[in-house]
């Protein structure tokens, strides 16, 4: 059974880059979390204690990101991806996308950013 919550533009302040100004003064940055589990059980219940919190994991997800300067996203990302499936048991999957809207490139575009999927690494047995 796959069952996914999501949650899409999270919206964080942080001081990730490579460019000396982008850790000093910062920039938005927007996340979107996709979270596999199986939601069988609260489906039926009806009982928070079934499923996973929305609102601890934007609070997971914005204090991992926020935690340390990053020059990449791809590492900003990552430490995302951990801390939720540290916090979380029952998530299996998490897909993160982190989009940069006003990163210093020299051209003109839409959105740039990146997309990590990790899973639980599963027990031997």
């Amino acid at each position: 059974m796959t069952d996914t919550i999501f949650i899409r533009g999270l919206s964080v302040h942080a001081r990730h880059g490579v460019m000396e100004h982008e850790s000093e003064v910062g920039q938005r940055f927007v996340i979107d979390l996709e979270l596999t589990a199986d939601l069988s059980e609260s489906s039926r219940t009806d009982r928070l204690a079934d499923t996973v919190s929305y609102s601890n994991v934007v609070d997971c997800a914005t204090a991992a990101f926020k935690h340390v300067n990053y020059r990449l996203l791809e590492r900003a990302a990552g430490a995302v991806a951990d801390a939720i499936l540290a916090a979380f048991p029952k998530i299996t999957t998490v897909k993160v996308t982190v989009h940069k809207p006003h990163a210093p490139i020299a051209a003109i575009f839409d959105d740039v950013g990146v997309i990590l999927t990790r899973s639980r690494a599963k027990a031997d047995g």
